[in-house]
């Protein structure tokens, strides 16, 4: 394979003409001089492959872009896959096509991975709040500076405290992704697609950095005047998503670590945050589930016993082990409390 980049950035890109240039731009002024930019074109409806074809020709890094297109729309899980196969660096950077990042971004991440030989490397975000096109403020979201070189003790960090469920803004060593097969569960535009990634990421690193420098900007568009339609959510999507996570739930293989309580219950709030979707958006799917189909999401992989001698987050594993257990139409009534005082979507 050739490695003539130390660095992939990979972007997605489907209907995003109208930021695709913000996201280019952001990374084709890198301070670092070795990146490949490597697009996924979803073949979208709109012009944005067009405008990176004119990067592609007119930029003085133009030649350092290369375009991957996908046979028909597949979403941006299988978009990820097929960019984390193809990548010709030596490291990895996902990149949203709607969002940039500082200039310093992969420069400052590859710094620290070269000096602490880390297999993954954090930056911290901010989420941007753009009104009307009009940018109306932000909301930071720092890390503190960490370094993880122990077994065990990443993940031991990631499921006591939590860290982003999202798939981009770390730099990752190809080596870690290839070795172990990892792939993100493609959902085709479905639910929680990036969390069937995140979630058992740390089981298989050992050497971690967390940076407290912002590096990305996570961009969230609203329109006063745009109206608002009805969204039909889809059975097959969201069923998919659901057998992601039972999959993630029978690596028994992990029961023996110091954090399989913790992963247990982070594993859990995802299903109970799905199952909360499930109950208060019911008449909004295309074909709805019965009471005993979302009971049936809240199994949990630890045995009673298990978690009653667990010395981490017992009690927060005992509810959702009891929602699991008690009658469907109760369990359905509880999820529904929980959904209220929440919201639906407790992951975020």
């Amino acid at each position: 394979m050739n490695v003539g980049y130390e660095v992939t950035v990979g972007i997605p890109v489907y209907n995003v003409e109208d930021y695709i240039r913000l996201a280019l731009d952001s990374v084709l002024g890198q301070s670092f001089p070795s990146i490949e930019v490597l697009i996924c074109d979803d073949c979208g409806t709109d012009f944005s492959i067009d405008i990176v074809h004119e990067y592609q020709q007119n930029h003085p890094r133009g030649k350092d872009i290369r375009i991957l297109h996908q046979p028909q729309n597949m979403g941006i899980g299988a978009g990820r896959n097929r960019m984390m196969a193809e990548a010709q660096g030596k490291y990895f950077y996902s990149l949203d096509g709607d969002d940039s990042i500082a200039p310093n971004t992969i420069e400052l991440l590859y710094n620290a991975a070269q000096k602490y030989q880390a297999e993954i490397v954090y930056g911290s975000y901010e989420r941007v709040f753009v009104q009307d096109g009009k940018r109306v403020g932000t909301k930071p979201y720092p890390y503190p500076m960490k370094v993880f070189s122990a077994p065990d003790e990443y993940a031991l960090y990631v499921y006591k405290y939590g860290i982003q469920g999202m798939n981009w803004n770390y730099l990752i060593d190809l080596n870690v992704v290839r070795r172990h097969h990892l792939q993100v569960t493609p959902v085709n535009h479905g639910y929680g697609e990036d969390f069937t990634y995140t979630v058992d990421l740390p089981t298989y690193i050992d050497r971690a950095i967390l940076l407290p420098d912002i590096t990305y900007q996570y961009y969230i568009r609203t329109f006063t005047n745009r109206p608002r339609r009805k969204k039909i959510l889809s059975r097959q999507q969201m069923s998919l998503s659901l057998d992601a996570i039972s999959l993630k739930k029978q690596r028994m293989e992990l029961k023996d670590k110091p954090y399989y309580a913790r992963r247990c219950c982070r594993l859990m709030m995802i299903d109970c945050s799905f199952a909360c979707e499930m109950v208060v958006k019911r008449d909004d799917f295309d074909v709805p589930f019965t009471d005993r189909e979302i009971h049936d999401v809240m199994w949990h992989p630890m045995t009673l016993l298990e978690i009653l001698h667990s010395h981490s987050v017992r009690g927060r594993n005992l509810l959702y082990y009891l929602i699991g257990k008690i009658p469907p139409t109760f369990s359905v009534m509880i999820l529904r409390l929980m959904a209220n005082r929440y919201g639906v979507r407790m992951l975020k």
